[in-house]
């Protein structure tokens, strides 16, 4: 090959310049490799695939009932409650359809999220803590770190076994970091299906390493990211949470509301309607009681708490006293009783075909709520709903609307209960 060109020295004057074809057939080559590992990488970090199923909400404009927190009663107004009732609050009605998660957000999903958004292992946003790894909390720890893992390898899920149960580290800001990848990412497919009178949809979406924008602006609202957008994928509201576990577009329950969202229930009668509570393995987690119907994995009066702890832990006497928090092995068994069992497994549906709000992890949702008398100090709180796993049945009623703030690292560090359900608002469209 001649390349001939002018003198910088000399006008006029030219250089003969000889490249061999050989010379250049290997710089193109350096080149479409370096291309190829630019592709590669990319993929591997902002490619990563999420299938979610959701189920469809209906009934716009379902009634407004009103409740008095974790009171075991329900009234069409609060002018009904008692007067000495205090906090009484309604339960508006949704008057719009809506998708939300038929199953909580897993272990072995958020790690994928984990890898794609913090492909160096930085974690600038904290969405990862000490405690979440098997070596410090053997029974409770769902997700390991590894510094010197490749990139976008440096979380893996602890075990096999916890793949597939919910996520239990979440604070409000690391659900809606989530949600933001999910928002920005790019929607794959949509496929509608059904079972009886439950209508799905389920989504497959490549996730954005975007987290800090989207449907809720994180650099901007610290203070109280609040939705930005009609249409996209959400935490669930207080009020899309509770109308999906407990509302009964047939009419059954009171004033067409259920007490669990695994049965109708009786309000008034304590815990006697309660569903009954799972029974798990106590290696993997898995359910083994699902014949036994209605259903869930919570902590019921006069038995244990549900519980299991992962096999690959030896010897197994971890599990009953190793800790992140240095507590002798009596205080520890006090303070840390029940297990997350791996989704779905519980198999009792809510009205719409929901599994596990009643039971498993206690879910954030994105409506804001007036701090605790005496508990400002500046900091937004949000209603968090659903049974617990180590809790008892009262957790379940449609009347337990707890509150937290939503950046409580201490709580998020120290309560492997804390799940997320993702919902859908407006209409996605698939862009293959």
């Amino acid at each position: 090959m001649l390349i001939v060109t002018n003198s910088s020295g000399t006008p006029g004057r030219r250089i003969r310049i000889a490249i061999s074809r050989h010379r250049v057939a290997q710089v193109l080559m350096c080149l479409m490799v370096l291309a190829l590992v630019l592709v590669l990488s990319t993929a591997s970090s902002r490619g990563a695939v999420l299938t979610l199923k959701t189920v469809k909400v209906a009934a716009p404009a379902n009634p407004s009932v009103a409740i008095v927190p974790f009171t075991d009663a329900i009234y069409q107004s609060c002018a009904d409650a008692p007067q000495s009732s205090k906090n009484c609050l309604m339960v508006d009605g949704v008057n719009y359809p809506y998708d939300i998660g038929q199953l909580e957000v897993t272990v072995k999903r958020w790690v994928t999220f984990l890898n794609v958004v913090e492909p160096t292992g930085h974690d600038p946003h904290q969405l990862y803590s000490a405690s979440e790894s098997s070596s410090a909390w053997p029974k409770y720890g769902q997700i390991d770190f590894r510094s010197s893992a490749k990139r976008g390898e440096h979380y893996s899920v602890a075990s096999p076994a916890w793949a597939d149960k919910p996520y239990g580290f979440a604070n409000f800001l690391r659900a809606a970091r989530f949600d933001n990848a999910l928002y920005n990412g790019r929607v794959l497919s949509k496929r509608t299906s059904s079972s009886g009178s439950f209508r799905y949809v389920t989504y497959r979406v490549a996730l954005s390493g975007q987290t800090e924008r989207g449907m809720y602006d994180l650099a901007a609202r610290r203070d109280g990211p609040t939705r930005s957008r009609a249409t996209g994928f959400v935490i669930p509201s207080q009020n899309e949470w509770i109308k999906a576990a407990y509302y009964d577009p047939n009419g059954g329950g009171t004033y067409s509301y259920w007490k669990y969202p695994t049965n109708a229930g009786v309000f008034g009668d304590g815990t006697a309607t309660a569903p009954k509570t799972t029974t798990l393995n106590p290696s993997t987690g898995n359910v083994t009681n699902a014949s036994t119907q209605p259903l869930a994995t919570y902590h019921a009066s006069g038995v244990p708490a549900p519980s299991w702890c992962p096999a690959a832990v030896q010897p197994q006497g971890n599990c009953l006293s190793v800790n992140p928090f240095g507590l002798d092995a009596t205080t520890y068994d006090k303070a840390y009783q029940g297990s997350l069992s791996t989704v779905g497994q519980a198999k009792t549906p809510s009205p719409w075909g929901t599994l596990d709000q009643g039971g498993n992890a206690v879910e954030w949702t994105d409506t804001i709520a007036p701090a605790p008398a005496g508990n400002t100090k500046g900091r937004v709180w949000r209603r968090l709903h659903g049974g617990i796993a180590n809790a008892g049945a009262y957790q379940l009623w449609l009347s337990a609307v707890g509150l937290q703030p939503q950046d409580n690292a201490l709580f998020t560090a120290t309560y492997p209960w804390l799940g997320i359900r993702i919902g859908v608002v407006g209409s996605l469209t698939a862009k293959g």
